[in-house]
């Protein structure tokens, strides 16, 4: 569970049986019981249950499964005490977790869409739809990256199913119904509007979520959104909350990105991405006027990953992506998604702004590889160089004095042998990069999009940036890790 500003907590809303608390209702325009009729037979509860054993008795017992202030808080507490008392803290206990959550059918034949984190850890899932029949449910596929995953279940009688809509045509305002298992109450229906769009809530790589003011919450997690013409429009997913319970902050994946995981999970069990194999960053107004870009928008390629799809499509480091298959890239956040939406081995064309022009290149869509690296990088010192090394040079105007690099200094700061450019040596805290991360060992590569090999060459640089009042664009490697900065010349 992740802390934000103001004791907000951003809950995901698989949960553990629990007392329900209050939630707010209103009515729709005229009401929205036929259409409620029609969708709720679709609409199913999941249960879930996972074996948990621990040596220690606090660690023998989840987390209170109730809100707090519930009139069972005082009797969970005296029985977990009395229980961890009787077994002591050196017995191993197994116990069975339950949680709740919802789901809904998009294929008569069984096919059950809810979020992976209802369904992750499960030993066994149970589907209970609305009539109260009980049928095991087998995991077709899941997709962390999205929090989704597909079900199947087989039922001796015909299921109702629902259809995904059109999420892109979803305008901020328009009404929507929710429905779900909040706290295991089943069938649950809700109503309320969107009230955002694309919302990116940190939590994973492609957030783009609707918000809606509905009241969802814990067990609505993976129960639909839908639209007044009773198509799914989101899955509900996460919400804003202090307690746990509904404030009308909540956040659904959207059905344009869903139906396409959920069609991929059916057909092949798992998801296959597109790659573009680039590092990018955010465009900031600064980097906008030291490239002459204007306003800030698309993403700044940092560097190229070799032999990838980028690569062999001519992009280079220092491009600005500004169209992605003849669709505006508006920040760097848009294009992972737009890529990763994209077909395996789909040409598209790639819009980028080099040194001042437009550049259209093709570019043929690779697959990501689903094996992430998650290795962390060993810590490097930072010690600073005992005598000014041959060469070394005040840049008088970014405030740092560099030298070329050589193999001692390649060995102290290890800076690999492929990397070109001047070593930082030393950092005036006055100067104007001491705010944004400057330090030594760091690698300037390129000023001005200008290849850097001496400290002559940057200062050069410095000097043009001056003469032109605009800030100079900075291309940093630190550790093998590419980024752009922007400075601005004269300023802390």
């Amino acid at each position: 569970m992740k802390l934000f500003p103001r004791l907000l907590q951003l809950v995901f809303m698989g949960v553990l049986i629990s007392a329900a608390s209050p939630a707010f209702a209103r009515s729709g325009p005229q009401g929205f019981a036929d259409l409620a009729e029609k969708l709720l037979p679709a609409v199913v509860n999941i249960s879930t249950s996972q074996t948990i054993t621990a040596k220690d008795g606090a660690e023998a017992f989840p987390d209170m499964p109730f809100p707090p202030g519930s009139p069972f808080e005082d009797f969970f507490k005296e029985f977990k005490k009395k229980q961890e008392q009787k077994n002591g803290s050196d017995t191993p206990h197994k116990h069975k977790a339950i949680a709740l959550g919802s789901g809904f059918i998009v294929d008569s034949s069984g096919y059950v869409v809810t979020n992976n984190h209802v369904i992750d850890g499960a030993d066994s899932i149970t589907v209970i739809l609305q009539d109260d029949t009980n049928l095991p449910a087998t995991v077709v596929g899941r997709d962390k990256k999205t929090d989704l995953a597909l079900l199947k279940i087989t039922a001796k009688k015909p299921l109702t199913a629902v259809s995904f809509g059109d999420s892109d045509k979803v305008r901020v305002g328009d009404w929507i119904l929710a429905i779900g298992n909040p706290y295991g109450l089943g069938g649950t229906v809700t109503s309320g509007i969107i009230s955002a769009r694309a919302r990116d809530i940190q939590s994973g790589p492609y957030d783009e979520f609707l918000q809606t003011d509905a009241p969802i919450n814990r067990g609505n997690s993976g129960g639909p959104m839908f639209d007044m013409d009773g198509n799914v429009v989101g899955i509900n997913t996460a919400i804003f909350s202090p307690s746990g319970g509904s404030i009308g902050i909540g956040f659904a994946v959207p059905s344009s990105l869903a139906k396409n995981i959920v069609d991929q999970l059916k057909t092949h069990g798992h998801i296959r991405r597109g790659w573009l194999g680039v590092h990018i960053q955010n465009v900031t107004q600064d980097i906008a006027d030291g490239l002459g870009l204007g306003q800030p928008r698309g993403a700044l390629v940092s560097s190229v990953t070799a032999d990838g799809p980028a690569a062999k499509a001519g992009v280079q480091a220092g491009d600005v992506i500004v169209t992605f298959d003849s669709k505006d890239v508006t920040d760097m956040h848009r294009l992972p998604l737009m890529v990763a939406e994209t077909d395996v081995d789909k040409t598209v064309d790639l819009g980028v702004f080099r040194k001042g022009q437009n550049v259209t290149l093709k570019v043929k869509i690779g697959e990501m590889n689903i094996k992430e690296d998650t290795e962390e990088g060993a810590a490097k010192p930072e010690n600073a160089v005992p005598a000014a090394p041959a060469g070394m040079e005040k840049i008088e105007g970014l405030g740092l004095s560099v030298a070329p690099l050589t193999d001692t200094l390649r060995t102290r700061f290890d800076i690999k042998k492929d990397v070109v450019g001047v070593v930082i040596i030393a950092v005036n805290p006055d100067s104007p990069v001491a705010d944004q991360g400057f330090r030594p060992g760091d690698v300037i590569s390129e000023a001005a999009q200008q290849e850097i090999k001496t400290p002559k060459a940057l200062a050069e640089q410095v000097r043009q940036a001056k003469k032109g009042s605009k800030p100079l664009l900075l291309l940093i490697n630190r550790q093998g890790e590419l980024q752009f900065v922007a400075v601005t010349l004269g300023k802390k």
